[in-house]
């Protein structure tokens, strides 16, 4: 089916190169039984793409189901999946069909995949493998047909390796892949897809549609977007209801937007200087926590120069130490020629003879892009080249790293 027709079907707004290739590569597929793996960050609209591949195949008059596996709890997930007899457990009082006895014949859409326990996984392998599964509580062997498209907005090859999720149902899964872009890397259709947004609410309650200028188009566009398109939709439902202006300027327009001041700081959840790294929205969030901390260290260093400065008797003499065997030292003493009376460590001072006069602030490079890039290098070097482990150590995939480091074209070291 034509690209465009595609489009007008399912509502899809945008012409960004990165979401032509994912509708793409969805109409290609439809028409197979092999089973999909749609990747991208939340509301960025992944259920859409399996709308597409179930309404384009052969399946189209079957039953399709979406499924969040992130809603179910987890010890009832296999028996809304599989079914289960009658007494299996407490609660049971009848025997029930699951999902994949019920839409036999179809499609069924597992979001949030990632969130899927291990044992569940297995069950579903299995499924993927065999077309076989059997109800909680039962040693019969159902057969079943159904196409199975998965959705994450998570890193899956990452939670291979740290045994969250199972390898081999990675790569069953992932037999097809299909990656759906943010919307911060769809600039281009920000503007289109608010107008849609507001036109839709306008029709809706019979009112006029709000308009942006062209100041306020600069700033929709640069925002980051954290909740994508569904979070834009939100705020142009919000602006239309509460924006008793419909031409809408940049200082109306910020009134609406989150504050992005703190977004792009990790939060600190563990105690003072503990950060969790579940809680980075993607790996680079994890350097803007280090560079902050950075600097904040250097300011620091600054201040108490310019104090030495200004006041000299805070610190007449520079020590200098030299620890003992036990590898320690102690200070009792500040004042001039004086040695500890506790003189176990050797620690010696000598006198400030040469006044200072004048101090000079050397200002570090505060690139974002060139402290990644050394900090890249760095991690390399550590591990003598090895990349998996500098991808661990960074915080980040090893396919994350790989992109990296095409993107700053470093050589292998």
């Amino acid at each position: 089916m034509d690209l465009q027709l595609i489009k007008n079907r399912f509502g899809i707004i945008g012409n960004a190169p990165a979401l032509n290739h994912a509708i793409n590569v969805a109409s290609q597929v439809a028409n197979t039984d092999l089973s999909v793996l749609i990747n991208g960050e939340s509301g960025v609209g992944k259920e859409v793409f399996s709308q597409i591949i179930h309404s384009l195949s052969a399946r189209k008059h079957n039953p399709f189901i979406a499924v969040n596996c992130g809603a179910i709890p987890e010890g009832t997930i296999d028996s809304e999946l599989f079914g289960h007899e009658k007494g299996s457990f407490t609660g049971a009082v009848e025997s029930r069909k699951g999902y994949f006895e019920t839409v036999n014949g179809g499609t069924i859409f597992l979001d949030e995949i990632g969130e899927m326990p291990l044992g569940t996984q297995a069950r579903l392998l299995r499924v993927l493998e065999t077309g076989e599964y059997i109800r909680v509580g039962s040693s019969k062997v159902q057969k079943t047909d159904v196409r199975v498209i998965a959705a994450t907005n998570k890193e899956l090859l990452e939670y291979t390796q740290k045994g969250k999720f199972r390898e081999d149902l990675y790569y069953r899964l992932n037999t097809v892949p299909i990656r759906v872009p943010a919307l911060r890397d769809r600039k281009d259709d920000i503007v289109l897809l608010f107008r849609k947004f507001a036109t839709d609410f306008a029709e809706r309650y019979k009112a006029a549609p709000i308009q942006l200028n062209e100041e306020a188009k600069t700033i929709l566009t640069n925002y980051r977007w954290p909740g994508n398109v569904r979070e834009l939709k939100n705020i142009a439902e919000q602006i239309s209801v509460l924006s008793k202006d419909k031409n809408i300027n940049g200082d109306q327009l910020n009134t609406f937007l989150p504050d992005q001041t703190f977004s792009q700081f990790p939060a600190i959840t563990a105690g003072p200087g503990v950060v969790s790294q579940a809680e980075f929205a993607n790996e680079r969030e994890i350097l803007y926590k280090l560079f902050f901390d950075m600097k904040k260290d250097v300011n620091d260093l600054k201040k108490a120069l310019v104090d030495l400065i200004h006041n000299p008797n805070m610190g007449p003499n520079v020590p200098i130490f030299t620890p003992d065997n036990n590898h320690h030292t102690q200070i009792n003493d500040y004042s001039p020629n004086v040695i500890s009376s506790n003189s176990s460590p050797s620690i010696i001072y000598r006198e400030n003879t040469t006044p200072i006069h004048q101090h000079e602030d050397v200002e570090e490079s505060l690139s974002i892009l060139d402290k990644e890039k050394e900090l890249i290098i760095k991690a390399l070097k550590k591990h003598k080249g090895k990349r998996r482990d500098a991808a661990v150590d960074l915080g980040i995939s090893e396919r994350t790293l790989y992109r990296k480091l095409k993107e700053y074209d470093i050589e292998h070291l």
